[in-house]
């Protein structure tokens, strides 16, 4: 800040002209106050080593402008835990981030549900798993397109196509979606139900209750992963 000096004469400017560099010297600007993703660059290449490159971090950092909440909510534990356990399953169904399209290509004709009014307008075969949540049927397809803008419903390969795009509907699930749980999988996180229930919330009907321990322990393995990677502690309630 320039201050006036209430000095009279010649020496008055010279003065002046002096505090004013040593203010600007002395007194930047504050910085921005813009907290980070609670996963950095780095931390998210230690996590998915192999990944593909269509899953870009920059193109995850895009997407959380579509959900706020997500990775920011309480203190700064709990928003590691979150973003582990949203990156832990996305691990889990991606093998990695290494695929973007189902690769069991005999399944993809089985996601197009013809009883919906809005039938499947891009072809019985298009909407099989695709992005980091694998986001199947046509009816997730058309949710994820109303809640985020885009047409999906009629362009599906969006979610292959645009990394942002694919993240988006990762995170349209997360945040938005329950499953077969009673809660989604943000607020599994972020009210203490654990990590147990994201998996429930995912793909609970096929996983949880005894129906496929190996797939759970799969999940709960990458989660202990990124929480040690994060330096957080793991929470309680982590199988289904």
């Amino acid at each position: 800040m320039v201050r006036r000096l209430a000095i009279t004469g010649a020496v008055c400017s010279v003065i002046a002209v002096t505090v004013v560099v040593v203010s600007s010297i002395a007194t930047p600007a504050p910085p921005v106050d813009t907290p980070g993703f609670a996963v950095t660059e780095a931390q998210f290449d230690e996590m998915f080593p192999g990944r593909n490159s269509f899953y870009t971090y920059a193109g995850l950092i895009t997407a959380t402008g579509a959900y706020p909440g997500f990775a920011t909510t309480g203190g700064d534990e709990a928003r590691k835990r979150e973003a582990a356990a949203f990156l832990a399953n996305v691990h889990h169904e991606t093998g990695g981030l290494v695929h973007v399209v189902e690769s069991d290509r005999a399944n993809h004709s089985r996601y197009c549900d013809a009883t919906k009014p809005y039938g499947c307008p891009a072809g019985q075969a298009a909407y099989h798993g695709r992005g980091p949540i694998q986001l199947s049927w046509n009816f997730n397809y058309k949710a994820a397109g109303d809640a985020l803008g885009l047409p999906l419903l009629a362009e599906p390969w969006r979610v292959q196509n645009d990394a942002a795009v694919a993240w988006k509907t990762g995170l349209w699930y997360w945040n938005t979606q329950t499953g077969p749980a009673t809660t989604t999988p943000h607020d599994a996180m972020t009210t203490g139900a654990g990590f147990g229930e994201t998996i429930r919330s995912i793909n609970g009907k096929l996983e949880c209750d005894g129906a496929n321990p190996d797939q759970v322990q799969s999940r709960v393995d990458a989660y202990h992963r990124f929480t040690a990677i994060l330096g957080v502690p793991p929470g309680v309630n982590l199988t289904c």
